[in-house]
């Protein structure tokens, strides 16, 4: 009985594997389009970069989540992962339309940017996930 349910443990560990290499990817590309450094922020402690750059990673985690959950292959997820993360920075862009120092604002820990950031890169990772299922 052990062994019957452990029997779908390596394709866990593949799709738990390609997720986190898929997240870890996401936050160097990520954080390398933004002009701010978040990390260093949020180690100094910064709480808008922290609401920003965590709730951006939700957005893009929704979509993955979706990505493996349905598709065909460890290839097909890692397709569906790309366009995520090219859904979240393309929201990143769109986002700063109306708040063109988006940066500098989160950079000097303002809130409502990184809120606004953090929650519309949210929705936009929600709707991609729910795009996904086919």
């Amino acid at each position: 009985m052990i062994l019957q349910s452990l029997a779908g443990l390596p394709a866990f560990l593949v799709y738990f594997c390609t997720g986190l290499i898929a997240i870890v990817a996401y936050l160097f590309v990520y954080t390398r389009i933004t002009p701010h450094n978040e990390f260093q922020l949020i180690r100094n402690n910064d709480p808008a970069a922290a609401i920003a750059l965590g709730l951006s990673l939700l957005g893009f985690v929704a979509p993955l989540v979706s990505a493996i959950a349905h598709s065909a292959n460890v290839l097909d997820c890692l397709i569906w992962a790309t366009i995520a993360l090219i859904v979240q920075i393309v929201v990143f862009f769109l986002v700063k339309v109306p708040v063109p120092n988006l940066s500098a604002q989160i950079a000097a820990g303002e809130l409502a940017p990184a809120i606004w950031l953090g929650l519309s890169s949210l929705a936009a990772g929600l709707l991609n996930a729910a795009c996904m299922i086919y």
